[in-house]
């Protein structure tokens, strides 16, 4: 039956209750991981409650770290470390707070060593976007998202760096950005705060290789998670031509990407972004607020 559920999760459909996946199906999805993998390593995800940040959370707690998550709602939050201590045993922290908020960001990372005694990687999922005609943006929708989606990943990298900096220990950093390659319509201020972590990454990988620090993206294609649902139908009824697989990604996915380029197999890698998207980036298009009839076929 849960295999059946995923199939059908993965596969082209437009309604939004088929996006994402249950509690019970992040607990036992499969993985090419070895349980034990990340024992004794701490790892803080923002945006940890939904979505692919609920993805990481689980696939790290099953992989045997101790997670952090935080995120803007408590209860999304407590949701998840529900989830993850019923079905697998495990508890995980949890820290409301907005990553907007420079001061609420030193006040996470402190509340993280003071539970774990040490952070080893930040995932900086957390963020947000909505859809729009770049032209009608407002000034306040255009600063909320680059605030968020930029300076916010910024607080989060530059706390967790200063903190390995000052204790003389490495760490990894991993953003999830939004593919920019080819600019995606609808969204252009997430592109344009996403592209600029990207050209934040690349650079600080070169500042902070001294440190022991490395720093890389994963830019997700389109995944199938519930944060789907502030798009218009109208674009949902083209998603499954968005890439040559022709279906949507799951979160474990991209959970597994952030796996592997922060943890121990990727530790020759940084400055890079990871593209997990079915070839989206090389074949089809991405109208996230509907296809304007100029570009119609």
């Amino acid at each position: 039956m849960i295999m059946e559920q995923r199939a059908q999760r993965l596969a082209p459909t437009t309604e939004p209750r088929d996006w994402g996946f249950t509690d019970e199906e992040l607990a036992t999805h499969p993985t090419v991981y070895r349980p034990d993998l990340l024992k004794g390593k701490v790892y803080l995800v923002s945006g940890g409650g939904s979505g692919m940040g609920r993805g990481m959370a689980y696939l790290l707690a099953r992989l045997g770290a101790d997670v952090m998550i935080c995120g803007r709602r408590a209860e999304k939050l407590e949701q998840t470390a529900a989830g993850i201590r019923r079905h697998l045993g495990r508890e995980i922290g949890t820290h409301a707070m907005t990553i907007r908020d420079p001061e609420q960001v030193e006040a996470l990372v402190a509340a993280t060593y003071d539970r774990f005694g040490r952070l080893d990687t930040l995932v900086n999922n957390g963020g947000g976007q909505f859809p729009q005609a770049a032209i009608d943006f407002s000034i306040k929708g255009w600063n909320a998202v680059i605030d968020t989606n930029l300076n916010g990943t910024w607080y989060m990298m530059q706390a967790a760096a200063q903190r390995w900096r000052d204790a003389g220990r490495p760490g990894s950093i991993v953003s999830i950005v939004a593919p920019t390659d080819r600019g995606m319509p609808g969204v252009a201020h997430t592109v344009a705060a996403r592209a600029g972590v990207i050209g934040l990454t690349r650079t600080v990988a070169v500042e902070w290789a001294p440190l022991g620090i490395r720093v890389n993206c994963v830019s997700p294609g389109l995944i199938g998670t519930e944060g789907l649902g502030v798009y218009p139908p109208e674009a949902a009824k083209e998603w499954p031509k968005a890439n040559p697989m022709k279906r949507w990604g799951s979160p474990m996915d991209i959970a597994q990407a952030c796996c592997w380029i922060a943890g121990p197999a990727g530790n020759f890698v940084t400055g890079e972004v990871c593209t997990v998207d079915g070839g989206g980036r090389l074949w089809g298009e991405l109208w996230t607020a509907g296809r304007p009839s100029w570009f119609s076929f």
